[in-house]
């Protein structure tokens, strides 16, 4: 891999944080540790939250700042309603029907803008690294799920599918697709000026939630640092997935209720893409982080269930680096062995879509 390095190349690390909506809040707890020991992240990629703690992190905040920018936030400022939805008792029906989702998703991007801008980063230009190779010529690296194109985008270095210039992207537009959660927040539509046409972008859970392979090298050369992937899990990992949906009874009733099952059931089927590579790469680099519970969506978290979270990110990397041995994770996983992750999604993809037809 040819990167340019840090003074201690021992400490450098490439970084993959997994999606979750409000439970990304523990993502920000494990980084906190890692930046306490020293490791300085070279490359940063993620998914929806995920996405949004990559760009922090690419962008130049510290673990501490980016803390604050946590704690500091009403997560409830992003839920913007359309005109639609103040309509009584139909609203946020007609949003979803007319907008295919309830929440414009218009706060957050302004939020993402300003805290970008903070660090005087606007587009993918100012995250530019000396090097050629698309795969690291970012500091950061968004996944976005393309419906119409029905492909995996990985920005900036698939912005010239939609038209657009990688070194003219947005950063703050391109985690604002990548947070698209369905229903939930409007999808962001771009248009292609080149081919006259108009892309369908959501989550990009939706095709790899946890893109823990984004940076492998694709052929048996080995790795000069590692990559270290935020995993938001269960307490315990071998809790079945569908488990992850909250009951019933202790979920919110009429319309936001429907909302949230909706959200989570969706969020379940995304996370399930990338549990079975997980398995067959043994967790080898990956930080599991319980997530105590937290659903996705749960926008108004209070302050101490949200320093639980961040405390059980803190946990997770702690205990992950007790008895992380590069070394040894080279040896049994990356000799001569190459797990092309993106092609599998490809593929799987396509089949799907040639049996639908």
């Amino acid at each position: 891999m040819a990167m340019a390095a840090t003074n201690d190349v021992q400490l450098n690390v490439d970084l993959v944080c997994e999606g979750g909506g409000v439970k990304g809040i523990g993502l920000a707890g494990a980084y906190s540790v890692l930046d306490e020991r020293g490791y300085k992240p070279q490359n940063v990629a993620g998914t929806s939250a995920g996405a949004i703690t990559a760009a922090l992190i690419a962008a130049g905040y510290s673990s501490s700042e980016l803390k604050d920018v946590i704690f500091n936030l009403d997560f409830r400022r992003f839920e913007d309603p359309d005109w639609e939805d103040r309509i009584p008792l139909i609203g946020k029906g007609l949003s979803v029907l007319i907008e295919e989702g309830i929440y414009k998703g218009d706060d957050f991007l302004a939020w993402m803008r300003e805290l970008l801008a903070a660090k005087g980063v606007r587009t993918f230009a100012d995250l530019k690294t000396d090097f050629t190779d698309p795969k690291y010529s970012s500091r950061l690296q968004v996944i976005a799920s393309d419906t119409t194109g029905r492909q995996l985008l990985v920005l900036p270095r698939d912005a010239g599918q939609l038209g657009i210039d990688p070194d003219e992207l947005e950063v703050a537009h391109a985690v604002r697709m990548s947070m698209s959660i369905p229903i939930f927040f409007e999808p962001v539509r771009v248009h292609n000026g080149q081919t006259n046409k108009e892309h369908l972008i959501v989550d990009g859970g939706m095709l790899s939630n946890f893109p823990v392979w984004l940076f492998d090298c694709e052929d048996e050369e080995v790795p000069d640092w590692p990559t270290f992937g935020m995993l938001l899990v269960e307490p315990d990992p071998k809790v079945p997935i569908g488990e992850r949906i909250p009951p019933p009874e202790h979920a919110p009733h009429g319309v936001r209720g429907l909302v949230d099952l909706i959200s989570s059931m969706v969020h379940t089927m995304m996370e399930a893409h990338d549990r079975l590579y997980l398995e067959q790469a043994s967790y080898a680099r990956t930080i599991p982080i319980p997530t105590l519970g937290v659903h996705t969506t749960e926008f108004d978290i209070p302050r101490d269930r949200a320093q639980a979270l961040y405390d059980s990110g803190r946990q997770a990397a702690e205990k992950f680096l007790e008895t992380w041995d590069f070394e040894a994770y080279v040896e049994a996983f990356r000799k001569g062995k190459t797990h092309p992750r993106r092609d599998a999604i490809t593929a799987a993809f396509q089949k799907a879509e040639a049996v639908s037809h």
